[in-house]
This record gives C-alpha cells, sequence and structure tokens, in this order.
C-alpha cells in the first residue's frame, strides 16, 4: 500500500472524526422509564471514514459494551483486497457525530477501528474534506442534515 501524502501534518485522504453511539433498546428502555439515562451506556470513540465502505463497521468489542442486538443471519462482507467473510450484523445502534443522530445497523468486526461508511454519510448529510482531514456538513446543509427526496410525478400518481 502506497504511504498518504502528508498536508500541513495532516495525512492527505484519512479522515477521522469523533462519534458518540448508544443502544436504542436502552434509549427505548428510558423513554418507557424502565431504564435511568445514568445507565445508557454510551460510547466516544474515533470513528474512520471510509468512502469505500457502504456501511457502518463497528468492533466486537463495541457492540459487546452496548448491548447490541444482532440480526439472525449474518451477511457476507467483501474487502478491498478480494478476501471475503461473513459477519455478524448489530441494529438499532444510534450514532451521533457533530451533533447530527441517525440510528444504523452495522457490520460486526472481530477487532478494528469504527467504519464510517456511505450509508452513515448520506443519512446524516456529511462530507469528508481529505486535504484537510476533517468531516463536516454539505454547505447546503449546515444546520441539519438535508435529505433529498424524489420528485412525486404525475404518472406515479396514476400508478404508471
Amino acid at each position: 500500500m502506497l504511504p498518504l501524502a502528508m498536508v500541513s501534518g495532516v495525512e492527505m485522504g484519512k479522515v477521522t472524526t469523533k462519534v458518540r453511539l448508544w443502544s436504542m433498546a436502552h434509549q427505548l428502555e428510558y423513554v418507557k422509564g424502565i431504564r435511568r439515562a445514568s445507565e445508557i451506556q454510551v460510547m466516544e470513540e474515533e470513528g474512520l471514514v471510509d468512502t469505500g465502505a457502504t456501511s457502518l463497521v463497528i468492533p466486537q468489542e463495541v457492540a459487546q459494551k452496548l448491548q447490541l442486538p444482532y440480526f439472525e443471519k449474518e451477511t457476507t462482507v467483501a474487502y478491498a483486497d478480494g478476501r471475503r467473510a461473513s459477519r455478524k450484523v448489530a441494529y438499532g445502534i444510534i450514532l451521533e457525530i457533530l451533533g447530527r443522530q441517525g440510528e444504523f445497523d452495522a457490520i460486526v468486526e472481530p477487532d478494528g477501528k469504527i467504519l464510517l461508511g456511505q450509508i452513515v454519510l448520506e443519512r446524516l448529510d456529511l462530507i469528508p474534506d481529505p486535504k484537510k482531514g476533517v468531516l463536516g456538513p454539505r454547505p447546503e446543509s449546515p444546520d441539519t442534515p438535508l435529505i433529498e427526496l424524489f420528485e412525486e410525478r404525475e404518472e406515479w400518481r396514476r400508478g404508471r
């Protein structure tokens, strides 16, 4: 693998950001009065933006600490080097980046880093700046995520 270029002391192309993660199930228990806020395990970690990845990826240790549930069946993942493997998929993860929150599923790796793939970036409406090594909101939506929906067309209403 080629080394990343350096720009002003930052590795060109490498974008990391602080992320907060917690369990949707635990938050719902709090809303229902079953769990106290202090009992919700919130993790603050460094996440690596991976524009080549589709999904959120978390290490098994994170999934265990957050007591996340898993889908019954595993999924096959393909790595950049051509390898394939079966991995568990955790669900009900609330992820917060730069004050923006969303609920996600995540591929669970035996170890490694938290990877933020395209689904996370799209849902939270964030874009990486590889030259500066930072992640930020799109200029069109500086305060809140902008989710673009399909334009409704007359032929769709008529069932064509």
